[in-house]
């Protein structure tokens, strides 16, 4: 069936060097720890990280269940990873890091295709704005990280 595509957007600064906060980022069994959305994070590849590395996520945001297979397709330390949703979602996502003089600022877009069976336009519309807030929040979660790890340090 056709979808609709959607792209949405957020960022964070990160007080931390770019090389540190890729590090993390390329630990992808780690996503679930500050993902809220994502329940666990299953390899379906032999690789770990990298260009073909594959995953299964169950996610979960309020009532509503599916299950993402993602391929990434883009690894280019310290400064991109995307991947290419497959399932009843489809799409493309990346993780872009650049160096700021504070640290680093990491951007996570997605572009979403929203199948007609989930209200095409209609999904689209409504699900936008919690998305972005769910990966603000990741993001956040995400950043806390090297807050906390410099407040032990």
């Amino acid at each position: 069936m056709a979808a609709v595509a959607r792209t949405i957007e957020v960022s964070v600064d990160i007080p931390a060097p770019i090389d540190a906060v890729w590090d993390d980022l390329a630990r992808i069994e780690s996503h679930a720890e500050w993902m809220t959305d994502a329940v666990a994070i299953e390899f379906l590849s032999e690789t770990r990280q990298g260009v073909g590395t594959r995953i299964r996520v169950p996610t979960r945001i309020g009532p509503l269940t599916t299950v993402d297979v993602m391929t990434f397709t883009e690894w280019e330390p310290p400064n991109r990873m995307a991947i290419a949703h497959q399932g009843k979602f489809t799409g493309i996502g990346e993780m872009l890091l650049r160096t700021t003089p504070d640290g680093t600022a990491l951007t996570w877009r997605e572009e979403v295709a929203f199948p007609l069976v989930f209200a095409g336009r209609l999904g689209e519309w409504a699900a936008a704005p919690i998305l972005r807030r769910i990966w603000r929040s990741n993001l956040s979660r995400f950043a806390d990280r090297f807050s906390e790890s410099a407040a032990e340090g």
